[in-house]
């Protein structure tokens, strides 16, 4: 059984800066390519980025290029979400994902993932 934690979330100003972290225990985790999503109170479930189990392959929903960086240190069996230049439209609930493939064709789907963690609060103030 995999399990996933996140942490890192909080409450920051407009223009300020996170780092996300969700720490996988459970399976290699060198094999399971991973993910981060969000979720804003009354909305669906939103792709952020992905990344391969290597790190080789990165993928971003194209709002988030440039703002966001994933990437994962496979030695810590740890991923990461840097957020820059943040803004109120950004608050969400940040859920990592984890895959049984190390890439997955539909990485921006939550159907593509077999694993998730509870979610870490972001909340953005103006």
């Amino acid at each position: 059984q995999v399990q996933l934690v996140e942490s890192g979330g909080g409450l920051v100003q407009a223009g300020g800066s996170l780092r996300l972290s969700c720490t996988a225990s459970g399976r290699t985790f060198s094999t399971s390519a991973m993910a981060w999503f969000r979720q804003a109170s009354g909305k669906e479930r939103e792709f952020v980025a992905a990344i391969s189990g290597s790190g080789g392959a990165i993928y971003y929903k194209d709002s988030m290029k440039g703002r966001f960086t994933i990437s994962r240190d496979n030695a810590k069996n740890t991923m990461y979400l840097q957020m820059n230049s943040l803004n109120p439209e950004d608050t969400a609930v940040y859920y990592c994902a984890a895959a049984w493939a190390a890439w997955v064709v539909v990485p921006d789907q939550p159907n593509a993932y077999n694993y998730w963690g509870q979610g870490t609060q972001v909340t953005v103030s103006s």
